[in-house]
């Protein structure tokens, strides 16, 4: 007799054979679930930062992008062409870099924000407490923050000054020991350029106060010294026409802003009556259209006949038989 197997003994041992392992069962979560999770993290993570950077250049250059009427005042002006190409160079190459720099620091930030959180994320899953860690990096940020107090300062100062326009490569400014030309701003450091040449590096934290000459428009001033005889009437005039003259000049076309007026007696010296004459010009012009309104003041006071006086002192000079014939109380 021919044995026969049982088909419901058959089905259950083909279900145990198919049947996945009971290691494999336990860890499934382990294996498949938590690693995709935290693949998801990282991708979500990654996407988001993209678009972030995106959106943070974006609304960079439109904050920084200048307005359509702000040009307007250099078109009334008079400038010559050159004196606006220049003008706009310099103004483009500031808004490039400020720009290019605020944009990368927040840039930068986010992504440490994106990947602090998908450490956290990427932690949890795997079941490590964030308790304890959080309160490990409080510690060490405090003892961070307490060491590098200067370096904060100084990036801090640095993020304001961009965002305020305080001044950009190419100014001349005055940081107070250094007076000169800026030829890098930076997030912690600001080179400036000195007259003889030297290099100044200066920590934006210890940037007190800025003078800058360079932005929209300075003055050229003129205090002319002329003897107490003279007719301050002839001397308004003089300076006038001299004033006029290099207004009407052709190599100062658009370096001027308006004409130049004499705003009167500045004081009275010791030796000499001084009268300033002042004018508005473009800016990181004004040394020169200074030393050239000089020139023209000198010649117009000579062929006016007006004198430019010099120190005059009166010495008395006394001779041994005056000496002698003293009184002997003050010998």
């Amino acid at each position: 007799m021919a044995y026969a197997p049982d088909p419901s003994a058959l089905d259950t041992s083909t279900e145990q054979a198919l049947a996945m392992p009971d290691w494999a069962r336990d860890h499934t979560e382990a294996l498949i679930g938590i690693p995709l999770r935290i693949v998801l993290i990282v991708i979500g993570v990654a996407l988001v930062r993209v678009l972030a950077k995106r959106a943070i250049t974006r609304v960079v250059q439109r904050i920084l992008e200048p307005a359509g009427p702000a040009r307007e005042p250099a078109r009334r002006s008079g400038r010559g062409p050159a004196v606006l190409h220049r003008d706009r160079s310099r103004v483009r190459e500031r808004r490039e870099q400020r720009a290019k720099t605020i944009g990368s620091v927040l840039s930068s930030i986010v992504s440490i924000v994106l990947f602090a959180v998908a450490v956290a994320l990427v932690l949890d899953q795997v079941g490590i407490a964030l308790g304890p860690l959080l309160a490990s990096a409080g510690v060490v940020g405090l003892a961070i923050g307490f060491g590098a107090q200067s370096l904060v300062a100084d990036y801090l100062s640095g993020m304001l000054i961009m965002i305020e326009d305080q001044y950009g490569v190419g100014d001349s400014v005055d940081l107070g020991e250094a007076v000169g030309d800026v030829e890098h701003v930076g997030l912690r450091l600001t080179h400036v350029r000195d007259l003889n040449g030297g290099l100044w590096h200066i920590r934006n934290g210890e940037i007190a106060r800025v003078r800058n000459d360079s932005q929209e428009w300075a003055r050229a001033v003129l205090d002319v010294a002329v003897a107490y005889d003279s007719d301050l009437d002839e001397v308004y005039r003089v300076l006038e026409e001299a004033g006029r003259s290099l207004r009407e000049n052709p190599a100062f076309t658009g370096v001027l802003l308006e004409e130049p007026s004499v705003w009167g007696v500045q004081s009275l010296d010791a030796d000499a009556v001084v009268v300033r004459l002042a004018v508005k010009t473009v800016p990181l012009q004004q040394w020169s259209v200074t030393r050239e309104l000089r020139r023209r003041v000198k010649e117009a006071l000579d062929a006016a006949g007006i004198d430019i006086p010099f120190p005059q002192r009166t010495l008395w000079l006394r001779k041994e038989d005056d000496a002698d014939s003293a009184p002997s109380l003050l010998r």
